[in-house]
């Protein structure tokens, strides 16, 4: 009997245009820290795969978890939320 799950969807910021189809995003996530309660900013890079290489650095992008599709990359370009500013 096979369990459904529900693929995980990131958000975060493009830092990175690492290669052909492939975008390195950093999500950012706040937590209280356990035993003196400051808030502690924590990130993740995670590689995301840009089929068709949309993507720009500054661009807010969410992705959707996937069947590994290299060594490092396990999410695909779901949408992108925000274009970054033309300088």
């Amino acid at each position: 009997m096979e369990r459904e799950t529900n693929p995980r969807v990131i958000t975060g910021k493009v830092i990175s245009r690492s290669g052909n189809k492939s975008v390195v995003l950093r999500v950012d996530r706040s937590l209280r820290h356990p035993l003196y309660g400051k808030i502690i900013r924590k990130f993740s890079k995670i590689h995301v795969h840009d089929e068709n290489n949309e993507c720009n650095l500054g661009d807010t992008v969410s992705a959707i978890e996937c069947r590994p599709i290299s060594k490092m990359k396990s999410f695909k370009l779901k949408s992108i939320d925000d274009k970054a500013r033309e300088v």
